[in-house]
């Protein structure tokens, strides 16, 4: 039985080792992605999540490997095009888990204007943001939330680009639920994975995930010691005044970063307002033909 899209209590919960995927993961060494992954596969594990309810939907780069690591259904898709995906998974089957993944190139780059859409549509499903600040799977082109003046590859004389703000983005686009984690605090990373995945409606969750080969400036130790956890020191998360206000401190080099939950409110989410068409999950939907016709049609496409 699985859980409906509007039910949100955790059942009893499960051994992450049984979300371990048979293919290791092929990430360098150090990586952030490793402990992105560990603390997805805790989350799951912790809310009692079985692994036949999820699905892990991803689009192209070294993050978007994830789902090859992880024992759950999941997709491998197109760069930029994790989000239309996801989306199209959840309308079908909207009674499953669904998480999308994937970098910043991917999510905030070429697939930055389904990334808007999603947010203002509030469909309930969770897209989780592998941020490096960096292309790394095209070996350290400068990205969309790569530093002011950062020297990269593709900007050897310093980037001319202001970073892009995925948060304040997130915000401004409707969002109901809006946090930034990091790799590096696998505790409090754990606890933002579930909460988002708990949330009933779109949950963007950036999380810091240092590229140790190709981005020198955004490392470990970078982020050790400039972030701080907004919750911990009274962030009112549901005061989206307050919200835009701690993200627009945060300059990717300069100062300290929050973490934590910056917004949640609930508001109707896309399957509530869909009830007519989504009250059965279209798998579920009865095809209105005879068997008979029903083999015939699949005989057509053997």
């Amino acid at each position: 039985m699985t859980m409906n899209v509007l039910d949100r209590k955790a059942r009893p919960a499960i051994d992450p080792k049984d979300f371990k995927g048979d293919v290791h993961p092929d990430w360098c060494p150090g990586c952030g992605d490793f402990g992105v992954l560990s603390c997805l596969q805790r989350a799951f594990a912790e809310l009692g999540i079985p692994q036949h309810e999820i699905a892990v939907i991803a689009g192209i780069g070294c993050s978007s490997n994830l789902p090859g690591f992880i024992n759950t259904y999941g997709m491998h898709t197109l760069h930029g095009r994790s989000l239309p995906n996801a989306q199209g998974f959840k309308l079908v089957h909207h009674d499953m888990t669904v998480v999308g993944v994937g970098g910043d190139g991917d999510g905030y780059g070429i697939g930055v204007g389904h990334l808007i859409h999603a947010l203002r549509r509030n469909m309930d499903m969770t897209y989780i943001v592998m941020n490096n600040s960096i292309y790394g799977l095209t070996t350290g082109q400068t990205s969309p939330t790569s530093g002011f003046g950062m020297k990269t590859k593709s900007t050897p004389f310093g980037n001319p680009e202001a970073p892009l703000n995925p948060i304040t983005l997130a915000l401004g686009s409707g969002a109901s639920f809006v946090a930034r984690a990091s790799s590096g605090n696998p505790k409090q990373t754990v606890e933002i994975y579930k909460k988002a995945i708990m949330h009933k409606g779109f949950a963007l969750v950036d999380t810091f995930s240092p590229c140790v080969t190709f981005n020198k400036v955004n490392t470990n130790q970078f982020y050790k010691e400039g972030i701080y956890d907004m919750n911990a020191e009274g962030h009112d998360s549901s005061n989206l005044e307050a919200a835009f206000a701690i993200a627009m401190k945060d300059t990717y080099g300069t100062g300290r970063i929050a973490t934590g939950i910056f917004y949640q409110c609930e508001r109707s989410c896309y399957e509530e307002t869909e009830k007519d068409t989504l009250s059965t999950p279209v798998v579920d939907h009865k095809l209105g033909i005879s068997t008979k016709r029903a083999e015939e049609l699949k005989e057509r496409f053997r």
